[in-house]
């Protein structure tokens, strides 16, 4: 084994190492980002959504980011499409309105549980494997050490210190990648049930809102139209004659 073989592998496995430590504190940045926006969003949405007078109004809310907010999103969309009659007949659109809304409900909290999870099983493979890696850079460079050393026939302290030294550095450098690799994702796992138990309660809540207007918002929104232009009917002629006869000569 020579000497620039073993000074090869154990400088691939330093470099692995570092890649990955490069891609952990990445993930780890781009996640803690996406959380910080995802819990303002959420809460925004939540504070518009319970300060809206009805369903109908929570339907118009300005704020259209965040999990929350799309998977109220696909349920007003949802219920709009019901009421309005115009979701296909086939196997997706089967059952009647509360099947059809918490099918949709469900899909849209799978999507965004998936764009939770991305990217933490990278950091989860990294915590579990970086310790290995630089296990193995060590071993190997321990293994090229000792053939050095038994060659030149000497076996002192001050021949053996120094490659068995520089050899163990690449297990410190597996452990310092692994540790903010594993700390990284069992934080962004706890994250995500926090978030994934809000929408799963602002789902159920919805889903009972939805049940108290029947699974209508179009026509709610249609008669209250209906309501609004027959006051301002009433308030442009001065009596009920006068309107009746308006309509008539219409």
């Amino acid at each position: 084994m020579s000497d620039i073989a073993t000074s090869a592998i154990v400088n691939g496995t330093l470099s692995i190492l570092i890649g990955a430590s490069v891609v952990t504190w990445a993930l780890i940045l781009i996640k803690g980002i996406q959380h910080i926006r995802i819990s303002h969003h959420n809460r925004v949405f939540g504070q518009q959504f319970w300060g809206a007078s009805n369903i109908l109004a929570a339907s118009c809310l300005e704020e259209t980011n965040g999990p929350a907010a799309r998977v109220a999103g696909v349920g007003f969309t949802t219920l709009i499409e019901a009421d309005g009659g115009t979701t296909t007949h086939d196997l997706e659109h089967t059952g009647d309105r509360q099947e059809l809304l918490e099918r949709r409900l469900r899909q849209q909290m799978q999507k965004e549980k998936g764009a939770l999870e991305s990217g933490l099983a990278i950091l989860a493979t990294v915590g579990s494997i970086s310790p290995f890696v630089g296990l193995f850079g060590t071993v190997w460079g321990i293994m090229g050490a000792l053939t050095s050393i038994s060659k030149s026939g000497s076996a002192s302290l001050d021949v053996v210190a120094g490659p068995i030294g520089e050899a163990l550095i690449a297990t410190a450098v597996g452990i310092a990648v692994s540790v903010p690799a594993v700390v990284g994702y069992n934080f962004f796992i706890r994250r995500n049930k926090v978030v994934w138990a809000f929408l799963d309660d602002f789902a159920i809540d919805f889903i009972h809102l939805a049940l108290k207007s029947s699974f209508l918002i179009e026509r709610q929104g249609k008669q209250a139209s209906i309501t609004a232009l027959n006051i301002v009917k009433k308030q442009k002629f001065n009596s009920d004659e006068e309107l009746l006869a308006a309509e008539a000569h219409a």
